[in-house]
């Protein structure tokens, strides 16, 4: 598996991991993301800022997050404390391949953006949840991850975490 930037190539893959992520969303009652979070526009903003990551296996794209570093201005008003103050890294909008759920590729993934970070220099990473999305939560517990409190964006609230890499 390779972490790597995408590009406008992949949009097609991309958008079939979303769309199915928010049917699975919204199939489940979870108000995370739905019909109009993320969209296709999202995702060119990420390729065009160099933020858009895909995970793929024997070619295939398998998982798409954005990737930031540059931080995330809702972080700056924790209901909470972060672990440091450090410069951080960020992932949004992490989706997994559906036929790729249930094996560990959003853990795979985040350890690959881990990598990443840290051979940027980034000794921090930073992520936000939806309370009620439990698939994230398990996975930011098993790799490590420290709930810190909770941020807020227009849209609601969400239970953020940070590790030290």
């Amino acid at each position: 598996m390779r972490l790597r930037p995408a590009t406008i190539i992949d949009l097609p893959d991309i958008m079939h991991i979303i769309s199915c992520a928010v049917e699975r969303m919204l199939a489940e009652g979870k108000c995370q993301w739905d019909h109009t979070y993320p969209t296709a526009t999202h995702i060119i903003t990420d390729i065009h800022a160099d933020a858009a990551y895909v995970l793929e296996n024997d070619s295939k794209v398998i998982a798409y997050g954005a990737v930031l570093f540059t931080g995330e201005p809702a972080y700056s008003a924790i209901d909470g404390l972060w672990l440091s103050d450090a410069p951080y890294v960020v992932i949004h909008r992490l989706a997994v391949a559906p036929e790729m759920q249930g094996n560990g590729i959003a853990a795979k993934f985040i350890k690959s953006v881990e990598h990443l970070a840290a051979s940027k220099g980034f000794s921090s990473f930073k992520i936000d949840t939806n309370f009620d999305n439990h698939r994230m939560l398990r996975t930011l517990e098993k790799c490590g991850f420290c709930h810190c409190g909770e941020i807020h964006y227009p849209q609601g609230s969400r239970l953020a975490f940070e590790k030290l890499i």
